[in-house]
């Protein structure tokens, strides 16, 4: 597996995507979509100008290729040199590859036409579209060769060159609870802190919660806390990345107590916490504590311990 970009790159607004015939460009136009992309596939050329008038909340993602109505290389690169006179490097041409044998067996395996060689051997389509394409890859921003890849791959490296850092792609959602309750819906781990030191039975701080720091105190006085915040968030960094990969968007971990009030409160708030000292993107909720009126806490993101 190849790619290739110039370094110090900008995430770009524009995004001009092309390249051969099945080297795997609509694989990478829907990637784009799921990182937050506005998507426009197969869009004529001519009409570029009138879409780039109007205001675009999101960044652009553009699909090109021979077989667009009004395709030539000439066309696509006086375009490209024209937006990038107007906005620098916030416009970025990606090529995408692929060495002839792998194109000729994804076609055989489609039973498709190949653009450029409808009546015609779908090898002499291959090698007319990417003579016409060479100006194009000598001028690419970023170069894909997809030879190699699954569509999984191809998904992965399009989303390691134009989507947020994986920390920030996957929203995650710490939340304490009461086992009396029962478990919020909608969770993918359950952690339970109903072993630990009870500050119920302390009646300085039964009427306190797990954010005040005299009960965070209380609980941590107990041998046991600091191996399960350890083993339980070593736990979390373990497994987060591998959500990522699997492309999941949220995560919800729960940590839940008797009362929902004390012990599970104070761990889901310094798990949280931790987490967004380390890049995640957190959200944390206390459902017991939003049943009393208790405002949730506001987890401050991405600042490093």
């Amino acid at each position: 597996m190849t790619a290739s970009m110039k370094p110090e790159r900008t995430l770009p607004a524009i995004l001009l995507v092309t390249g051969p015939s099945g080297a795997g460009r609509s694989t990478a136009i829907n990637t784009l979509e799921d990182l937050g992309f506005e998507v426009i596939d197969n869009l004529p050329l001519s009409l570029l100008p009138r879409l780039l008038e109007g205001a675009h909340d999101k960044p652009l993602a553009l699909g090109l290729d021979v077989r667009n109505r009004d395709f030539s290389s000439a066309a696509l690169l006086d375009a490209f040199e024209d937006l990038s006179r107007r906005l620098g490097d916030k416009v970025q041409l990606l090529y995408l590859d692929s060495a002839d044998d792998v194109l000729l067996n994804r076609y055989s395996e489609t039973r498709r036409r190949h653009p450029l060689a409808p009546t015609g051997r779908p090898l002499d389509g291959i090698a007319a579209e990417k003579d016409l394409l060479v100006p194009i890859r000598e001028r690419a921003d970023a170069l894909i060769d997809t030879t190699s890849f699954s569509p999984h791959d191809l998904k992965a490296e399009v989303e390691h060159y134009f989507g947020a850092p994986a920390e920030q792609r996957l929203s995650i959602s710490v939340q304490s609870f009461s086992y009396k309750r029962g478990l919020p819906r909608g969770l993918d781990m359950v952690l339970d802190c109903r072993f630990l030191r009870n500050p119920h039975w302390d009646e300085k701080l039964r009427q306190e919660n797990g954010t005040n720091e005299d009960v965070v105190t209380y609980i941590a006085e107990d041998e046991r806390f600091e191996p399960f915040y350890e083993g339980s968030l070593n736990m979390l960094k373990t497994v987060l990345p591998g959500h990522v990969d699997e492309g999941r968007a949220n995560f919800s971990v729960g940590f839940g107590c008797t009362g929902g009030k004390h012990r599970s409160v104070a761990l889901a708030k310094k798990i949280a916490t931790t987490l967004a000292q380390d890049g995640w993107q957190v959200s944390i909720r206390h459902r017991e504590l939003e049943r009393q009126g208790i405002a949730p806490e506001v987890i401050q993101q991405g600042v490093k311990a």
